[in-house]
């Protein structure tokens, strides 16, 4: 066989041949939306004191047939916390910068926690799980490497089993975590490398925190679902903590993170707002539209994120029962703020904004006016009152004009 011929194949291969996927508009399924107020027998919600109820509903149903539950051991398990490093003087004096290590049984969590030392009182805060390790938000030297296994941090290409977290790594990440930008409009952060919790690979769910609670049964968690019961425990520390408001916590996330910042906000009511930064599908993007990564890819490239349960939808996501916008819908009547980017197809930019859109019933009942428009904005046009959105310029990222909306939103929503 020639080289050619074997190019020709490879490139040719369904492996990488991503662009066999829809993403034209035109060619979308028809579909039709469950409704977010009708509940299981039939009846309609009509005012805010009915909603607890249907609420119930729809975080079951996103249990039974998504996410997954929570194990009663994982639920009900406490952590201890114990300040392992401070430095006082972080960021040339604006801040103080602890390490704690959340531990239980033989398991630790490593917290990275930044407060602003400008102001006496406890501050709001943003918590989110990091892609890459604690070291990468930050290049100081005195932040600790991740023990543990760690995504590919120098050639991008994935996460393997054996990866170790190198030196040359500290401060990669930094564009998607600006620190003085934070600290300077008066809000602490709290980050957890995410591979600390659960380790972002599919080996039948033998490793971490899987390993203590047990492999997962068809409609329990996977790792979304345990990278979302790990900033759970990290709130369960800022709350306690004398320089964080732990009633103004925020959560946020990117991409697969992002879904998880979201299903946190649902599953968690002490999230005080939550946001969602190019989450795509399995995220804020409707899974009816099947355009970009659909429900049957997902789940075929990442097994082990959702519930077992999960896996009956692909190709039939008309039969799911829920939808996304009924994700965002159960934040109601908190704050969320969806962010897409515009060169970011795959996450269907559109089906972000539509669960926002779509959610607005819900926020309503509160007297809660969600995105205040019909149609997707125009790039770089932020929109929304209790329901925020916007598409910006750019790729599959997080970047400072991300934090500029999200920081201004929080301070309106917080203070």
């Amino acid at each position: 066989m020639s080289i050619r011929l074997l190019i020709l194949l490879a490139i040719s291969s369904p492996v990488i041949a991503q662009d066999q996927y829809n993403y034209d508009e035109s060619k979308i399924p028809t579909y039709t939306l469950p409704d977010p107020l009708l509940k299981l027998d039939g009846t309609k919600v009509t005012t805010a004191a009915q909603w607890p109820a249907r609420r119930a509903e729809i975080l079951a149903l996103f249990e039974d047939h998504v996410y997954g539950s929570t194990p009663k051991a994982a639920a009900n398990t406490k952590l201890t916390a114990k300040v392992t490093l401070t430095i006082p003087d972080f960021l040339d004096g604006k801040a103080t910068l602890r390490e704690v290590a959340l531990s239980f049984e033989d398991h630790t969590i490593n917290l990275l926690l930044v407060t602003p030392n400008a102001s006496d009182k406890p501050a709001p805060a943003f918590l989110g799980l990091n892609f890459k390790g604690n070291h990468t938000i930050h290049p100081d030297p005195r932040i600790s490497l991740p023990s543990a296994w760690v995504r590919n941090d120098r050639k991008g290409k994935g996460p393997v089993t054996h990866n170790k977290a190198s030196t040359e790594s500290r401060g990669i990440a930094a564009t998607r975590w600006p620190l003085e930008l934070i600290i300077d409009q008066g809000f602490a952060l709290a980050t957890i490398y995410y591979g600390d919790i659960d380790p972002d690979f599919d080996d039948g769910f033998q490793n971490g925190v899987h390993a203590t609670f047990g492999k997962p049964g068809k409609d329990e968690w996977g790792s979304i679902g345990t990278w979302t019961w790990g900033l759970s425990r990290g709130l369960d520390f800022l709350i306690q903590d004398s320089k964080v408001d732990g009633s103004k916590v925020v959560v946020i996330g990117h991409s697969r993170l992002g879904k998880t910042s979201l299903w946190a906000g649902a599953t968690d009511p002490r999230f005080a707002l939550t946001i969602s930064n190019d989450s795509g599908c399995g995220g804020a993007a409707l899974s009816r539209r099947a355009i970009g990564e659909t429900v049957k890819r997902i789940n075929t490239s990442f097994p082990h994120w959702f519930s077992d349960s999960f896996q009956q939808y692909n190709g039939n996501e008309s039969a799911l029962p829920v939808d996304q916008h009924m994700l965002v819908a159960l934040l109601a009547p908190r704050p969320v703020y969806i962010g897409s980017a515009e060169d970011d197809p795959w996450a269907d930019p559109n089906g972000e904004f539509l669960s926002g859109k779509h959610a607005g019933p819900v926020y309503a009942l509160f007297d809660k006016k969600g995105l205040g428009v019909d149609k997707q904005p125009e790039v770089d046009t932020p929109v929304g009152h209790t329901i925020g959105y916007h598409i910006r310029k750019g790729k599959h990222d997080v970047t400072t004009y991300d934090w500029t909306q999200y920081l201004q939103f929080a301070k309106r929503h917080l203070r």
